[in-house]
């Protein structure tokens, strides 16, 4: 009798830790997707585009309005604030940069016509490096963000800088990404992030969550090449997946990315 009653108890105890699984898995999923509001209606903006003809002006022009109209909304709603804002326009301005010199390069290429280019850029694609901080932003301030055993300023600046960097020097020079992301996992071993579901905190290596966001952009540039955000050169007749090989670009975006916006926050918070 005893041995059902304890079975009975650890039944009802392991469907009890399940559920509550479940809810928080939930619950960081809802809190993830309001987090990704701003590249969702990018995404969504590029299917529809693509689908549905805008009159009088061209698509990558439609685009920019509706990237300048939902950044006004979410200020004004108060989802964004204004100190978001500006780390925003901060990566807006760094993606161009980046955009102008690779479709230079002939690393990709924006083919459809539009008003608002610049040497065949389309500005509207400055927004889709800002929806990446503002997921990160939103993210931040929904999951109470923390970050542990955090490195020296010293060090994460000129790492952030020498990522960033690399992206326009390897053209010319030989490509050390795969040394710089060695020395992202040296200097952030002992770092690990913590977040709150529900009150309920938990933790993972800094690293990995940079593979993991990484990877999720990767997926997230398959879906936009494929409604022509814009092409490859291997893209041009038709469509193909994005090489695996892009992740690790990506991953050491998301690094910058997260980096700048972890020291302004640091900044931020220092100041108060």
């Amino acid at each position: 009798m005893n041995v059902t009653i304890q079975n009975e108890l650890q039944r009802k105890t392991l469907k009890g830790k399940m559920t509550k699984a479940c809810q928080q898995l939930f619950r960081f999923g809802w809190e993830q997707a309001l987090s990704c509001l701003f590249p969702v209606v990018i995404f969504s903006s590029l299917a529809l585009t693509q689908i549905i003809p805008l009159p009088f002006l061209g698509r990558y022009d439609w685009l920019l309005i509706i990237c300048l109209s939902m950044q006004w909304w979410m200020v004004r709603s108060g989802l964004e604030t204004r100190d978001e804002l500006k780390v925003i326009t901060l990566f807006h301005l760094i993606g161009l940069a980046l955009e102008l010199f690779k479709v230079h390069m002939g690393s990709w290429s924006y083919p459809e016509e539009g008003y608002f280019k610049i040497f065949g850029v389309p500005l509207y694609s400055g927004f889709m490096y800002a929806s990446v901080a503002s997921y990160l932003c939103q993210a931040w301030r929904r999951l109470k963000v923390d970050l542990i055993k955090w490195p020296p300023f010293l060090l994460v600046a000129p790492l952030a800088a020498a990522i960033y960097l690399n992206f326009f020097t390897h053209h010319y020079w030989i490509d050390i990404r795969w040394w710089l992301a060695a020395l992202v996992i040296l200097v952030f071993w002992k770092t690990w992030v913590t977040y709150e579901v529900n009150d309920s905190q938990y933790r993972m290596p800094l690293a990995l969550s940079f593979v993991l966001i990484g990877f999720f952009i990767w997926i997230a540039e398959n879906i936009a090449t494929f409604f022509g955000a814009w092409k490859y050169p291997n893209q041009a007749e038709a469509w193909s997946l994005v090489h695996l090989g892009k992740v690790s670009s990506w991953v050491l975006l998301v690094i910058v990315s997260f980096l700048i916006v972890a020291m302004l926050k640091r900044v931020k918070g220092s100041s108060h």
